[in-house]
């Protein structure tokens, strides 16, 4: 289905993007792994089947998303699909998250996303067909304690996927939305892992990701929420949050007995 279809993927390096990029290469995919890390990419695409670009960039500035740009206007064809996966976490007591770290967090998950988007919208546009595909998170449907920055990010990328879906309503581009829950990756830190195991959290392989990841692209849905429990939590806490509220509260001490100290990371 999608043999020689070019697809952009961000956040390409490691975790969850680098198992998607193995998916769709055996899917036939044509892929451009964008990362900032040049050798993390390389090693990528050497456990690639196919013919992939590797393009060490940076989303979070001008710069780095104007290389992007120029790369996808200078290859033959365009692209056909762009999977906005780059992010950053966040598990920080709110009063000690410095103004660093928010604005981080906030830049890199949600407007350095929008703006690449907004690039690229008219090389997508070009095409008979293509699609947008934001790679979102279960925190956008269940906000949880300790990731107050990180789900207002990816709250807000889920509402920039639903308003921008409608927006381009019968027109050639589809815009959709995938949100995976916990995953072992990089991605967690020695405090995000010691709460998973505190609040007995469900954690999915990469690779259990990228599989769901390339059968819901290949499908016809608009959006997909990985694990059965939080898509029902989800739609609970859309309904009658008073009643999550009081259901969480009971994970609260856990949360808290697992928060970092102070937040040490300044971005």
């Amino acid at each position: 289905m999608y043999n020689n279809k070019v697809i952009l993927l961000t956040g390409a390096g490691s975790g969850i993007g680098a198992a998607i990029a193995k998916e769709l290469s055996e899917l036939g995919a044509q892929l451009i792994l964008v990362g900032r890390n040049q050798d993390k990419l390389e090693t990528v695409k050497q456990n690639l089947s196919g013919q992939h670009d590797v393009l060490a960039a940076d989303i979070s500035s001008s710069e780095g998303r104007q290389a992007i740009k120029e790369h996808c206007e200078q290859r033959a064809g365009g692209i056909d699909i762009l999977i906005n996966n780059a992010g950053i976490s966040a598990f920080t007591g709110f009063e000690t998250m410095s103004e660093e770290k928010i604005s981080s967090v906030i830049h890199i998950n949600l407007t350095s996303t929008i703006l690449l988007t907004q690039q690229l919208l008219p090389l997508l546009k070009a095409k008979p067909s293509a699609q947008i595909v934001n790679i979102g998170s279960a925190f956008a449907s269940l906000a949880f304690a300790g990731f107050t920055v990180y789900s207002a990010s990816k709250y807000g990328l889920k509402g920039f996927t639903e308003a921008l879906r409608r927006e381009l309503h019968g027109g050639t581009v589809d815009v959709r939305y995938f949100a995976p829950r916990g995953t072992d990756t990089p991605f967690n830190d020695e405090n995000t892992q010691a709460l998973n195991v505190a609040i007995k959290a469900n954690i999915d392989t990469p690779e259990k990701v990228a599989t769901e990841f390339a059968d819901f692209l290949q499908s016809s849905k608009a959006r997909h929420f990985v694990g059965w429990q939080e898509r029902l939590f989800g739609r609970l806490n859309g309904l009658f949050p008073g009643l999550i509220d009081k259901a969480l509260a009971g994970q609260h001490q856990a949360i808290m007995d697992c928060l970092p100290q102070a937040d040490n990371d300044k971005g």
